[in-house]
């Protein structure tokens, strides 16, 4: 009887192991932890960032994934000397000039000829200081959307991907440094753990965390290969997607279309907490980045048995975007698809603030200048130095409001 007992007891321990590392592990529970407190913002070269890390490694083996890092590890580690605020986190941590950043790369080889990559950033500003837009004093900057929801999707891709389709093999990257100026993509383009030369495309996730009940979708680097429209418009039935040609932006796949490799990035737009303390994970639409998820695995479907995309170089806009000395105080809505430019938030204290713009007010007009659209926006902005008054002209709600600015 006793015999009996112990084998019950050993079988019903199996199927609990079994059940366990069967368990689907949400979207939610992956972005909770990243964002959580107890890894203060996971700068850069922090104890704090390798704490994400290793969650990161464990997640990828889990899912199956083989380590494609160095030594036959799941970790890149590249070192810098960081332009940054000297009192950073991550600088005192690690007691000198010198700090060291960690990709985390996984890989499914199903020994195929070409090979996607999957990747999102998952570092961001530890207690804020440089890049961050919170102006009273130290606080943890969780990076929710900026970027636990990018790390997050990218995971839930890579289980959708595990033995499903086999036309490719597939490299996912949880990227260390983008923050700083996009380290560590820059530096697996230079030290790549794979043949570059087999990269098929490259999907860049950065704040995906937020789409909004329109569903507009943006989505650049479509002109980095002739057959993207065509590819993304006939996998979509759900988003209003807002397509830019470039493969050149403040994201990790500008490091992959610099090495001549069409690229796509997925982003649901700014908002108020960008850069903040406030971007936490209870405020993401979880509902949306599944959904945006599924539509990223509908186009590796697509073009799961197709031959190897043809790159096309793009204009780089960046190149055409003015240099002014004024900022008016405002996060643009670079999702806005109207004419002028739509004010999506409004920092305390700055010209737009004092003037009485409001959140959902477009700019018309700026000066002499008409606004139609961010370009235009721009370059009417440079025309100003600081001291200068001028009058702004906005859309609130059908009404023409005109405003005394003064820079």
């Amino acid at each position: 009887m006793l015999k009996i007992i112990f084998i019950s007891f050993f079988l019903l321990a199996i199927v609990s192991c079994t059940t366990e590392k069967q368990k689907v592990v949400s979207l939610e529970e992956d972005a909770t932890f990243l964002a959580s407190d107890s890894l203060a913002g996971r700068e850069t070269g922090t104890p704090e960032e390798l704490i994400a890390a290793n969650y990161i490694q464990n997640r990828m083996r889990n899912l199956g994934l083989q380590p494609k890092g160095n030594g036959g590890t799941y970790y890149q580690t590249f070192t810098f000397k960081p332009k940054i605020n000297p009192h950073s986190q991550a600088q005192f941590a690690s007691g000198d000039s010198t700090l060291t950043g960690t990709n985390v790369i996984g890989y499914i080889d199903n020994k195929a000829a070409r090979t996607i990559v999957v990747g999102a950033h998952y570092d961001h500003l530890g207690m804020g200081g440089e890049g961050s837009l919170y102006r009273d004093g130290e606080a943890i900057h969780n990076g929710a959307d900026d970027n636990a929801s990018g790390v997050s999707v990218l995971l839930q891709l890579a289980r959708k991907l595990k033995d499903t389709l086999n036309g490719s093999n597939y490299l996912f990257i949880a990227f260390s440094g983008e923050e700083m100026g996009l380290l560590g993509s820059n530096y697996f383009t230079k030290n790549p753990t794979i043949d570059l030369l087999k990269a098929n495309y490259m999907i860049n996730m950065d704040m995906v965390g937020r789409l909004r009940e329109d569903k507009t979708l943006s989505i650049s680097g479509t002109g980095t290969a002739a057959i993207w429209p065509q590819v993304l418009n006939s996998s979509n039935s759900v988003f209003k997607l807002v397509m830019q040609e470039s493969g050149v932006g403040p994201s990790d796949h500008t490091s992959f279309y610099l090495q001549d490799i069409p690229v796509l990035h997925f982003f649901t737009g700014q908002h108020e907490d960008y850069h903040k303390p406030g971007d936490d994970s209870e405020k993401l639409n979880y509902q949306g980045m599944e959904m945006i998820s599924n539509y990223i695995y509908e186009i590796i479907k697509e073009l799961d048995d197709s031959a190897k995309l043809v790159f096309k170089k793009t204009k780089n806009e960046s190149e055409e975007v003015p240099r002014f000395k004024v900022a008016l105080g405002v996060v643009p809505d670079y999702l806005f698809d109207g004419k002028g430019m739509r004010i999506d938030g409004i920092s305390e204290d700055r010209p737009a603030q004092k003037a009485g713009l409001q959140k959902g007010d477009v700019v018309i007009q700026l000066g002499d200048s008409t606004v139609v659209d961010m370009m235009s926006y721009m370059r009417a902005l440079s025309t100003f130095e600081e001291g200068n008054a001028t009058k702004v002209i906005v859309d609130r709600k059908g009404e023409k409001i005109v405003a005394d600015i003064v820079f």
